[in-house]
């Protein structure tokens, strides 16, 4: 197969989708830092209950789920995986280094790139399980769903379950502790590895060809959807970059307006 070829396959939909998503975390990041960082009176949904309790979850359900099915399509998930988590780690340093020295709270412990980078540890393992026990595909798609479903259930009822605890351990299970530090992001793993698996389901039986489900896209479809697309592709180095970039746009911005 050409290039051209696999350029004209990629499931460009979930390049879409991705930076879609990822588009109104930024715009939502940006909201948070105007109304709370910088006091200003404007964007009063991210105090609305239909926000957080539907809007905001449809946007990490679409982000997470998507990278599990773009997991199905990698041929090395075990390098993506540690470079995510190595990415995850690193800023999570930072974020110490900043607050702890520059008096500058943004601490973050387990966000969505740790999130991210265990799910696709995880799912890797359960790749080589299936290669080595020559496991049927279908036994593991049901696996992943029902692993997907069980997660994701349980991660929205934690509040029934005892789990009064001071141990940094279960931070990333999703545990709420006595002692938990606050951060300025936070997403554990349940209940998004749930989305995750499903994800990882969706792509085993939807994208088992690897490419878009999709028709070609016409010239006018292709200038309207690119600029998106192409945030999907980049989501990672994207969302590394945003928040400093976002945050000191608006300084410069809201000093000069108030000098």
């Amino acid at each position: 197969m050409t290039v051209a070829d696999k350029k004209r396959q990629r499931a460009y939909e979930l390049d879409f989708l991705r930076g879609f998503a990822l588009i109104m975390m930024i715009f939502m990041h940006s909201a948070w830092d105007i109304r709370y960082e910088y006091k200003v009176d404007t964007f009063g949904f991210l105090e609305s209950d239909l926000f957080w309790g539907i809007i905001h979850p449809i946007f990490i359900v679409i982000f997470v789920g998507v990278s599990g099915v773009c997991c199905t399509f990698s041929k090395n998930n075990l390098f993506r995986g540690l470079k995510l988590l190595g990415v995850a780690a690193g800023l999570s340093l930072a974020t110490w280094f900043i607050t702890t020295y520059l008096n500058i709270y943004c601490l973050i412990i387990f966000n969505v790139l740790a999130m991210l980078a265990v799910s696709i540890l995880l799912y890797t393992l359960i790749e080589f399980i299936e290669r080595k026990a020559k496991a049927d595909p279908r036994r593991i798609n049901a696996l992943l769903g029902a692993a997907g479903a069980f997660f994701a259930a349980l991660g929205s009822k934690l509040e029934w379950l005892d789990y009064s605890t001071d141990n940094l351990i279960f931070l990333p299970v999703g545990f709420k502790m006595t002692s938990m530090p606050y951060m300025v992001d936070y997403m554990p793993l349940l209940p998004w590895l749930g989305v995750f698996f499903i994800g990882c389901l969706v792509g085993r039986v939807c994208y088992s060809e690897r490419k878009s489900l999709l028709p070609a896209k016409n010239k006018a479809a292709k200038v309207i959807t690119a600029p998106v697309e192409f945030v999907g592709r980049h989501s990672l180095i994207i969302y590394l970059v945003h928040q400093p970039v976002v945050y000191g746009i608006m300084y410069v911005i809201f000093m000069l307006i108030r000098r």
